[in-house]
Parts: C-alpha cells; sequence; structure tokens
C-alpha cells in the first residue's frame, strides 16, 4: 500500500475537495486533517485519536477506511506501556516458578528431610505421653439414683428455662448488585468505546466534545476504553477519578472499577 498521507491527499484533490469542506463533513478540525495528510502523527492527540481520524476520513473519501487502520498500526504503533508492564511481570512469576525457593531447596536435601522426620518423631512422642498419662490418672465415675436424679432435674430445669427465653431472630442482607453502572460527562474532546462482557459496542468509539451527553451503560460488567482523561466519572454511583494522558483502559463490575490491560477498540 502507498503512503498513507499521499493516498489520503491525492484522493481529495482529485475529487476536488477542499480541506475546509472535509473539516465540515467529518467534524476533524483542519490542522489534523493536514497532519494526516502529512503523517505528522506527533501533531495528532494519541494513536486512539489517529485511528478514529483515519477511519472517519477514509470513509468520507470512499476508501477502504479499514485497509488505512491497519496500515497505521503495522508501521507506526508500539506496545503499550502498560502491555509492556504485564508482559514483564508475566515474565518474572514464570522465573519464580522455575527457580525454586531456599526454604523449598532445603527442604529437599537431606538434612531437612532428617529434621523434619525428627519433629515427626518428637510430636509423636508427646501425643503418645499424653494419652498413656491421662488414662493412667482417670477414675471410673460413680453414678447413684441420687445423682442420676438430681441431674434429671437440673437438666429438666435448664431445657425449661431455655425454652420459655429462647428467641430465633432471622436477619435480611441485602443482596449484593448484580449490574455496574456507568456515566460519563466529557470536559473537553475525547474519544469514548464501551463494550459489554461479550464484546458488544455500547459506546462504539466515538468522539464528543464538552457540553455533549454520553449515554450512561449499565451491564454485569463494561469494558471501557477513553482517548484521553478529559472526562468525569461516576461508577456504580460513586465519583471515579480518570487520570493517564491516552489510551486509557478500565474494567467496570459491581464491585467498583480496575485497571484494563488491554482496552477495547469497538472494532477501530
Amino acid at each position: 500500500m502507498a503512503e498513507i498521507g499521499s493516498t489520503l491527499r491525492e484522493t481529495r484533490m482529485r475529487a476536488r475537495i477542499d480541506i475546509s469542506e472535509v473539516e465540515t463533513g467529518t467534524k476533524i478540525r483542519a490542522k489534523y486533517l493536514r497532519a494526516l495528510e502529512n503523517e505528522e502523527w506527533d501533531l495528532l492527540p494519541g494513536p486512539v485519536y489517529v485511528k478514529s481520524f483515519l477511519k472517519t476520513y477514509g470513509d468520507y473519501l470512499g476508501l477502504d477506511s479499514r485497509l488505512l487502520v491497519e496500515e497505521f498500526k503495522r508501521r507506526y504503533e508500539r506496545p503499550m506501556e502498560h502491555e509492556v508492564r504485564a508482559m514483564a511481570s508475566t515474565a518474572r512469576e514464570r522465573d519464580k516458578h522455575r527457580n525454586p525457593s531456599r526454604a523449598t531447596l532445603w527442604l529437599l536435601s537431606p538434612r531437612g528431610v532428617i529434621g523434619l522426620a525428627v519433629v515427626v518423631i518428637v510430636v509423636a512422642l508427646y501425643v503418645i505421653g499424653t494419652v498413656i498419662g491421662g488414662g493412667s490418672n482417670a477414675t471410673p465415675p460413680t453414678n447413684t439414683n441420687a445423682d442420676v436424679g438430681h441431674h434429671h432435674k437440673k437438666k429438666h430445669k435448664h431445657t425449661s428455662t431455655g425454652s420459655s427465653t429462647g428467641t430465633t431472630q432471622s436477619i435480611t442482607t441485602p443482596a449484593p448488585p448484580s449490574k455496574a453502572t456507568l456515566a460519563l460527562v466529557p470536559t473537553g474532546t475525547v474519544w469514548v468505546c464501551v463494550e459489554n462482557k461479550a464484546g458488544k459496542p455500547l459506546v462504539p468509539g466515538v468522539i464528543y466534545n464538552a457540553g455533549q451527553t454520553i449515554p450512561s451503560q449499565s451491564s454485569s460488567e463494561l469494558l471501557v476504553s477513553l482517548g484521553n482523561s478529559h472526562v468525569t466519572a461516576t461508577v456504580d454511583g460513586k465519583a471515579y477519578t480518570i487520570t493517564g494522558s491516552s489510551a486509557i483502559g478500565l474494567k467496570i463490575t459491581p464491585q467498583g472499577a480496575s485497571p484494563l490491560t488491554k482496552p477495547p477498540t469497538c472494532g477501530q
């Protein structure tokens, strides 16, 4: 495939379309359109915005926007920082399982086996001594009719008292919530993608500006991807602080929100 920027620029010029017409038709600012045509990716807000802009601009010009996005991913996109950290953590866990600890090595050594056997023998002797000592001091109980009667009366008295004063209380605990809820309010220009647990887009990768309304979502699990932190969020009825500069991923359940290693893309 030819260069991404030259493909966009030449297609627009052959169609005799001015950059201002594209800005009006796509709602993408002219400086970002020129950055796409010149492949000046550093002038754009981030990789998520680049892919969204390429898709919108390509569709406007009648190009195969999917190929434009795939070409950008192949040439320029790198693994995100949190993905690199996740891979490093996985490697450390793998090495940890491969290399047993010093305590494990000592237990597997001849000294460890002998020490463990000594401990077992000492415990066994202690138990045997306790059982034998208890048996020698035990004396058989003596039961007389008077004792039996007295015991029966005490038992009867206790039973009647318990039956007259005992009460049964039933404590009902509220059922835990079964659905997670999310409400977002844009404070600036932000790209939003929300999917449910099955991967169905609920907010299908849309760019919102400050003052616009983002539909609230509710599901057993919500997977969220944000282009930046220009939003205020309410998760399960509580305020949640969004941090990060770009490509923010969250997993939201009825128990709250947690960072998401691989954010959804809504097919972009």
